[in-house]
């Protein structure tokens, strides 16, 4: 069975840009957020959904609970898999601070070998989203399933998926409300639309 998966960035915070928001709390839409995930639940109706999984950050839920109500699902199933890279104390710090920080340049030039404060390096996090990618595509006979995430836990996902390296991370974008496709099964995985973005 092939079970695809529709790789869901969360709608815009009215920061996007200017800070970290990593896993810091309190981070929820704005008025354009939440026109953006009205907007995302619209486009998702023609997918025939089966489910909803989602990062447990605020912004990713209010953008899963829009597409599952657009959908006429029950509530998004919140999924430790999908939530943001844990940047410790980088979260919530411009990006002005950030860059003069020696670490966080490391960071952005070999994510493949660096580590940031929380921990994480891109391949754990790669790791965690593929291993839920393969439970579910196990577990589900032929589904259609949104995964509401973050931008960097998607494109660790898209990189395994085109046998790129995790330090390839600058080479596409996954907008904010964009969607991914990927096609799973027994077969492997293949990538059907990559940052497609609402109108």
């Amino acid at each position: 069975m092939t079970v695809t998966f529709f790789l869901v960035r969360h709608a815009a915070h009215d920061d996007v840009g200017r800070f970290l928001a990593g896993r810091k709390e309190g981070i929820t839409l704005g008025a354009a957020g939440k026109e953006q995930a009205r907007r995302l639940g619209q486009r998702m109706q023609r997918e025939k959904i089966s489910a909803v999984h989602t990062s447990p950050r605020e912004r990713t839920r209010e953008t899963a609970v829009a597409i599952a109500t657009a959908c006429g699902l029950g509530e998004p199933e919140i999924t430790d898999a999908l939530d943001e890279v844990n940047f410790g104390d980088w979260s919530g710090k411009t990006f002005e601070t950030l860059d003069a920080d020696p670490s966080w340049r490391r960071w952005n030039t070999i994510r493949s070998l660096a580590r940031t404060p929380g921990g994480e390096t891109m391949l754990d996090v790669q790791r965690r989203a593929l291993e839920l990618i393969a439970t579910l595509a196990a577990g589900d006979g032929g589904g259609r399933l949104v995964l509401v995430s973050h931008a960097d836990v998607i494109k660790a996902a898209v990189s395994h998926v085109l046998g790129l390296p995790i330090d390839a991370w600058p080479r596409f974008d996954i907008a904010p409300a964009s969607v991914t496709s990927i096609a799973a099964g027994h077969w492997g995985a293949k990538v059907l639309t990559l940052n497609e973005t609402i109108a």
